[in-house]
């Protein structure tokens, strides 16, 4: 008897077969993430009277939903997002009295709403219909579904006022409205403030010129998490009912008219960790109060942010999704207004921002030396105010600093070098006359420089004694000459390259040394070179744009690199303040190179570029298994299914075993976790970053926790004495397998919340060890591998570390385990 259809992520091409139709007792039809294309066959579909599911999300298919899908009245999901589909929507649909999801968005399907009867669709959780061109108004019958907890209306053609109906929404949770044409935002807040359980909602892009209401009754919103109208060209000013919203954790008011001050109340909304009033017209001085943001000022308090799961995944332009509002980076941006004054010295305090946007402000003052302090910042742009006085020295120890702009200002005094500031560009300095640098037409002189400190002067002797010792004179030319770049390359296939890769634009701290060769060593067997300068990697980088960056950790930020040729690199920038001397690091990574193995992300090199270090790995195209768990896709065809989880555990058991067993000397990953496991378009499994802690110093792994494990995956011994070990890496793998098998995070933000390992071992003592099984996998006929896995997985993070399997035991173990059930 047939019951499933699973061809989700299979390559399929063409039409759906007619001979699908004769499987009379398919329950579920998941066909998504292929190339299928053509229109859908109703025909087909009426013999399919058992099916429950029908997943088509993510092809090329074209035409309407055909009216025969109203026979299918045991239906309770339907999925045809990002397809090609259009015309109205069949009123036949109201037959499918079972539904529950409805996911239709992205293509182009139009016409009335009011053709369905969302009346007879009692058991409705999730309507989802963004981006496409429905018209008229949001249809009455959809606030019959009482159990809706997530609607999504945004992107399409409806207009008029929000119904007072929608109160009938008990459990409505998620509402996304945004970019239609609504109209009169006091009423749809003096209605939407009875829908108790809105956590996320989402109008932006409505109510177009209308004041933003400063109604005092207007409360409610008690449970709000989620606040955005932008882009409303509201007037008026910040309304005192958001403070009401006292679980707010963001806030985006950006592109309207507001004006006024920053109320002092914004402190009160004591979760926030997103604030967006850009480009308004907002007065005053930036309050102080501001600066005792509790979330922004510590990260113990943002572990106590609620882990919500949006109900639908939140949309931050083409490519970025979000499922979880810890996803998103903490953000102060105060943009495009009015303000003035100086910035306050207590900025300092906000030590879990990561964008930091004052820009065109009528600011002035000095850049407080406090701003030296925000270690997690990636954005910094002051550009376009008043401020004076020299940039900050410290600032180039920001290591994640990867956009950064105080262009159109009068600041002065030398450009600081090294750390990110190699990578900033011209552009980012423009307009400030008194400020010099190598790459600017004003060099400084010997009294804009500042005198070195006691302690780098001392680095700076021990370099050059070192360098006269083991090379004389001829260090002195090294030091005067270009470093030459080595990448050393084993076993790679690389297509030839043209001589002449074109020049970066001068604008960058790299440009010096744009003539820098990377010498390419073909694959083993031919003794011919191909040349390329470090100028490709700058171009192939965008000089190292934030747009590039697609990974960090507390080594550095990893970088996509797609060269002239169409290849694909990864380069992970290095914070060179950390690493080895020159000498040493080469050694290192030369020794490093050589691990070679089917499940080792594959080092190819390196390269040392005045402070700066990078490693050139291979590029990963499904990023990382951490992505695929935790923060991908928003519906049933995206998760991964046992078969390629298995394989997963398999692939990077089996790396680990290479670095542990066969390295000589063996290499103790100290960092295993979901996140160093990389994916490639065949869901290959790839650990990465192995060995990293060998080229930093010694005295260098205080500065993060990274550097000797992340939480979640750190073994118990590791909290008596911090020395890495093979056992400890056993235990951070056994919380990979953990959660391989549950789908869950190894800590939760909600300190309420066990953690994995403890839950986990908690439900297999009380012989509750089925349950801890990630649901979407169960009833699939895996359980019992998947509990054989487990028995592993719980050998692994026993406590005692002497009673841990070694990865060999670990490897045979998951051999064993057969993928077919």
């Amino acid at each position: 008897m047939e019951s499933n259809g699973e061809f989700d992520r299979t390559q399929c091409n063409g039409s759906i077969p007619p001979s699908l139709g004769n499987c009379s007792k398919l329950r579920e039809l998941g066909a998504g993430y292929n190339n299928l294309s053509g229109a859908i066959d109703g025909t087909h579909i009426t013999n399919l009277g058992d099916l429950v599911t029908l997943d088509l999300g993510w092809n090329s298919f074209s035409g309407k939903i055909p009216a025969s899908i109203g026979q299918l009245k045991k239906l309770e999901e339907l999925h045809l997002a990002y397809n090609n589909m259009s015309g109205e929507l069949p009123s036949a649909l109201s037959n499918c009295t079972n539904l529950i999801t409805i996911d239709l968005k992205s293509n182009h399907f139009s016409g009335k709403l009011t053709k369905v009867n969302f009346s007879n669709l009692p058991n409705l959780r999730i309507l989802d219909l963004w981006l496409n061109n429905f018209t008229g108004e949001v249809p009455e019958s959809i606030y019959s579904c009482s159990n809706l907890i997530a609607l999504r209306l945004s992107s399409n053609n409806l207009h008029g006022q929000l119904s007072s109906r929608i109160g009938n929404l008990k459990y409505l949770s998620f509402l996304s409205l945004g970019k239609n044409n609504f109209t009169n935002i006091t009423n749809a807040l003096q209605i939407l403030k009875s829908s108790k359980n809105l956590t996320t909602l989402l109008m932006g892009h409505n109510f177009m010129g209308e004041i933003l209401s400063h109604d005092e009754t207007i409360d409610g919103f008690g449970n709000l998490q989620f606040l955005d109208i932008q882009g409303c060209n509201f007037s008026g000013r910040i309304p005192v009912w958001i403070s009401r919203a006292t679980n707010l954790q963001m806030l985006v008011l950006c592109d309207n008219r507001l004006t006024g001050p920053i109320p002092g109340w914004i402190t009160s909304l004591s979760n926030l960790f997103y604030m967006d009033v850009s480009s308004n017209n907002l007065t005053g001085e930036i309050p102080s109060t501001l600066m005792e943001m509790p979330m922004l000022k510590s990260t113990d308090n943002a572990t106590h942010l609620d882990s919500t799961v949006f109900e639908l995944p939140v949309y931050n332009g083409p490519a970025l999704q979000y499922r979880v509002f810890t996803s998103f980076p903490a953000v102060l941006n105060l943009s495009n207004n009015s303000f003035t004054g100086v910035i306050p010295a207590q900025i300092g305090q906000l030590k879990v921002l990561a964008v930091l946007d004052f820009s065109f402000n009528k600011l002035s003052g000095q850049i407080p030396q406090s701003v030296c302090d925000l270690t997690n910042l990636q954005v910094l742009d002051l550009s376009s105010n008043n401020l004076t006085g020299t940039i900050p020295a410290a600032l180039n120890r920001l290591h994640y600093l990867s956009a950064f702009n105080i262009s159109n200002n009068d600041l002065e005094g030398p450009i600081p070098p090294g750390g990110q500031f190699d990578t900033f560009q011209n552009s980012s300095f423009n307009e400030n006359p008194k400020l010099c640098g190598s790459m600017l037409t004003h060099k400084c002189d010997s009294a804009s420089i500042p005198p070195l400190s006691t302690k780098t002067r001392h680095k700076k002797g021990l370099f050059v004694i070192a360098f006269g010792v083991f090379f004389g004179g001829i260090a002195v030319l090294l030091l005067l000459g270009r470093f030459i770049v080595l990448i050393r390359i084993n076993g790679i296939t690389t297509r030839d390259r043209r001589e002449n890769n074109g020049d970066v634009e001068a604008t960058s701290f790299y440009s010096s040394s744009e003539q820098t060769l990377v010498v390419m060593r073909m694959p083993q067997g031919k003794t011919e070179e191909n040349k390329l300068k470090f100028a490709d990697i700058l171009k192939a980088t965008n000089n190292f744009d934030k747009e590039n960056i697609i990974g960090c950790g507390g080594y550095g930020l990893v970088y996509k690199a797609e060269l002239p040729d169409g290849s694909k690199l990864a380069i992970k920038k290095l914070n060179g303040d950390m690493c080895l001397m020159e000498r040493e690091f080469s050694a290192e990574v030369d020794a490093l190179s050589m691990a070679q193995h089917d499940n080792l992300v594959p080092l190819w090199g390196y390269c040392i570029q005045g402070n700066s270090r990078f490693l050139v790995y291979s590029y990963m195209e499904n990023g990382s298994l951490d992505d695929w768990l935790h923060n991908r896709y928003d519906d049933a065809s995206s998760f991964l299914d046992w078969p390629t989880r298995l394989k997963i555990a398999k692939g990077a058991s089996l790396g680990l075993s290479y670095i542990h067993d066969v390295c000589k000397p063996q290499i103790v990953h100290r960092d295993i976790k979901s996140s160093n496991i990389l994916l490639d378009k065949e869901f290959k499994a790839y650990v990465a970053d192995f060995g990293l802690a060998r080229l930093i110093l010694p005295d260098r792994t205080h500065v993060t926790t990274e550097l000797v494990g992340t939480m979640g995956y750190i073994p118990p011994e590791y909290g008596q004495a911090w020395v890495a070990t093979l056992r400890g890496d056993m235990y951070s793998f056994g919380v990979v397998l953990l959660e391989l098998l549950t789908g869950r995070r190894p800590v939760t933000v909600l300190s309420t919340s066990k953690e994995l390992v403890p839950w986990v071992l908690q439900m297999r003592s009380e012989g509750k060890q089925t349950e801890v099984l990630d649901p979407t996998l169960r009833g699939r006929g895996y359980e019992e591998q998947m509990l054989k896995v487990l028995e592993t997985a719980c050998k692994c993070v026993d406590n005692n570390q002497f009673r841990r399997p070694a990865i060999s035991d670990v490897v045979s173990s998951l051999a064993s385990v057969e993928a077919d059930p």
